[in-house]
């Protein structure tokens, strides 16, 4: 039986403001990439995230960003690769603290925004981001574009890697994701989204924008949590899922 993980970007409230539905998408998913404070997130909320994730026997995972606040980390910054090196080893040392006050194991890293975008494309980011989570815990999993510089660079220092994919998101043909500056980066209609998931995780293949059909590796789909109506969407796709023989299962399990 084919094998994947739901994971979602969730702890991306700070201060005051609240982003996200985290409690409510909670219960669908099976993996959470909790922020650690660069991009959003603070320690209340990391603290937070991660008592509710063990609640709900969700697996837990560092989302390391650029240090931008105001632009979410989606805009890229001019920064070396021992820069790099620190932030990742920072945030993720920071959520780890969290875990083990909980007592649950840190599982995976997933790079968030530019950070995430420049580890794929760009294999000196790729191999700084990979290195400082070895690091930290050789046995951490990588989570990374599918088919990108970051998959291989786990590989090349010896981490376990996850090729992710994206529910609502279109490709390229080179397997980058469609840049969110243009009006067709994001799928709008559900049936749309959930039928490419499917394909993607059971055929290994998605339609790129150009209409070229493209290899692609699943082994967890990223799952967005602050829509309106995501529970909806996430039940939905588990339920596809479930009908094309697949079972979900959390990230490393």
């Amino acid at each position: 039986m084919v094998k994947v993980d739901l994971n979602c970007d969730l702890g991306e409230s700070f201060g005051n403001y609240k982003i996200g539905n985290d409690a409510n998408i909670l219960p669908v998913i099976t993996s959470a990439n909790v922020a650690c404070g660069f991009h959003a997130g603070d320690e209340n909320v990391m603290h937070q995230t991660v008592k509710l994730a063990k609640e709900n026997s969700i697996s837990i995972g560092a989302h390391p960003g650029l240090p931008d606040l105001q632009g979410f980390g989606r805009r890229n910054m001019d920064i070396n690769p021992d820069e790099i090196y620190n932030l990742v080893v920072y945030q993720v040392g920071a959520l780890k603290a969290f875990c083990d006050i909980y007592g649950v194991p840190l599982n995976h890293v997933k790079p968030h925004g530019a950070l995430y975008n420049m580890g794929a494309r760009d294999s000196e980011i790729a191999t700084a981001i990979a290195k400082a989570i070895y690091d930290i815990d050789p046995n951490l999993i990588l989570v990374g574009l599918s088919n990108s510089k970051l998959i291989d660079a786990a590989k090349e220092v010896g981490l376990n890697a996850a090729s992710e994919v994206f529910a609502d998101r279109r490709y390229e043909e080179d397997g980058q994701l469609v840049s969110r500056k243009k009006s067709n980066a994001v799928i709008e209609n559900t049936e749309d989204a959930i039928n490419q998931v499917v394909k993607m995780v059971t055929e290994g293949k998605v339609t790129s924008v150009s209409g070229k059909e493209i290899d692609i590796d699943a082994d967890t789909i990223c799952v967005h949590g602050d829509g309106a109506h995501a529970f909806e969407f996430v039940s939905q796709i588990r339920t596809k899922l479930k009908e094309a023989n697949v079972e979900v299962i959390r990230l490393g399990g």
